[in-house]
């Protein structure tokens, strides 16, 4: 878990965050609940997200349970600093869409004293470690993974598992593009997509 205050309040270094999951894990959700009790703590927040995310609102974060929090959407990690001036929580939605930058700036941040929480995907659509995220779990002093309900089986989800027929890496979507499934419920889905594709492959060909 992650800690509110440090032991030792002398010290004047910050910390970093990171709460990933798949798709309908509540990642949004608990990045919220914790910047909303920064701001009862009335501590100076800020909130940003990659400017490409404009699923539900162009200036706010909005969980998939219709929560949400002002935020200021940003076309690269290095123009968080700047705006982050002057405030003791960051928190960073989607930061899986951001480019590698993104590591050194909540680390920057961190060790300027500002509580960083970043929320993001830990895993691609195709099960892969996605983007920066690998990166800013090892430097993070906390990490929380949270798991959605596989759709298929009903047990704990750590895939987001892409029914959309597109390649694109990022590709915005919501329940009509992904579900979230388990392990095997995963792995038994990207058997199948093979099978059809190698399938449509020799039907072509033929």
């Amino acid at each position: 878990m992650f800690l509110e205050n440090t032991v030792n309040p002398k010290e004047q270094f910050g910390w970093i965050e990171v709460i990933c999951g798949s798709m309908f894990s509540g990642k949004t959700e608990e990045l919220i609940r914790r910047l909303k009790r920064a701001e009862i703590a009335q501590q100076k927040i800020e909130i940003f997200k990659p400017s490409i995310d404009h699923r539900y609102d162009e200036s706010h974060v909005i969980s998939h349970d219709e929560n949400q929090i002002r935020s200021t959407p940003v076309p690269a990690a290095a123009n968080i600093p700047i705006l982050a001036d002057g405030c003791d929580v960051i928190g960073i939605d989607e930061a899986q869409f951001f480019d590698d930058e993104i590591v050194q700036v909540c680390n920057d941040l961190a060790n300027r004293g500002m509580r960083v929480i970043v929320a993001g995907l830990d895993m691609d659509y195709k099960g892969n470690p996605f983007g920066p995220m690998p990166a800013l779990m090892a430097t993070a002093e906390y990490v929380t993974k949270v798991h959605a309900v596989c759709t298929r089986t009903g047990n704990l989800a750590q895939y987001s598992y892409r029914k959309a027929p597109q390649d694109n890496l990022v590709l915005l979507g919501e329940k009509e593009a992904y579900e979230p499934l388990s392990r095997a419920a995963f792995f038994k889905a990207m058997r199948s997509d093979k099978k059809d594709t190698s399938l449509t492959k020799k039907n072509k060909k033929s």
